[in-house]
């Protein structure tokens, strides 16, 4: 083993050594339950409707006290969970704000610079980050298009059991993987429809029977960076 390899993998377990325990989140890349096995059948998304994204930010408030992002009484300044954006237009001057978070995509830029496998794909779509063996190179965040990872560089505490989190490791939007699996919306969608505009709908993109793809299919519909064609999981409309 060369030397590069052997500093890489020393890092790799100095990171896991100070995770809280928790679910490894490479388990969850094999099974929604002990029973169900996460299935290339099902491709879970989301659909934003900004004409009807208020100005709130209850969705970035769900997501970071579903994943403990918030801690010891102070915001997670430089979390990118999700994150509202604002766009304008500058020939019109037209502006418009949209949630922006991991796009999920079909072909994840972060998945193939990975040089530990940390981040991948499972079979159902949704990107994540094993955080047992992320090393902190952070290669991901620099290959990310939509600026959607971040670097935890505190130690963090009161940590959830199905949401690990760590010092030195990358992070991001899960899709709330621990309540899909649970069979539950994730908690910017419930928090959205609850208190917001209603603006998110979460489903199955290859269930016809799911509103998502009825949306998808007879409603236009855009994807952030269409050009790079990642074939995202986030769909945006009015955008």
């Amino acid at each position: 083993m060369n030397p590069e390899r052997r500093q890489l993998l020393g890092w790799g377990a100095a990171a896991a050594a100070a995770l809280a325990p928790g679910f490894r989140l490479i388990e969850l890349a094999q099974a929604r339950s002990p029973q169900e096995a996460a299935s290339v059948l099902q491709r879970w998304g989301l659909l934003i409707d900004i004409t009807k994204c208020v100005d709130c930010d209850v969705c970035v408030t769900a997501c970071h006290e579903e994943n403990g992002v918030t801690g010891q009484g102070r915001p997670a300044t430089d979390a990118q969970w999700i994150r509202k954006v604002n766009l304008r237009d500058k020939r019109t001057g037209y502006a418009q704000t949209l949630p922006l978070m991991c796009q999920h995509c079909e072909h994840p830029p972060c998945v193939d610079v990975c040089p530990t496998g940390a981040s991948f794909k499972r079979d159902d779509g949704i990107v994540l980050v094993d955080k047992h063996t992320c090393i902190g190179c952070r290669y991901c965040v620099l290959a990310c298009p939509y600026g959607a990872r971040s670097f935890v560089h505190e130690a963090v505490s009161g940590q959830k059991a199905d949401v690990p989190r760590g010092k030195g490791t990358v992070e991001s939007c899960t899709l709330c993987v621990h309540r899909v699996d649970r069979a539950e919306t994730p908690a910017c969608v419930e928090a959205c429809n609850r208190d917001g505009g209603k603006a998110m709908a979460f489903g199955d993109l290859n269930d016809a029977s799911a509103e998502i793809h009825r949306r998808l299919r007879s409603e236009p519909s855009s994807q952030v960076r269409a050009d790079l064609a990642l074939n995202t999981g986030v769909r945006y409309q009015g955008l």
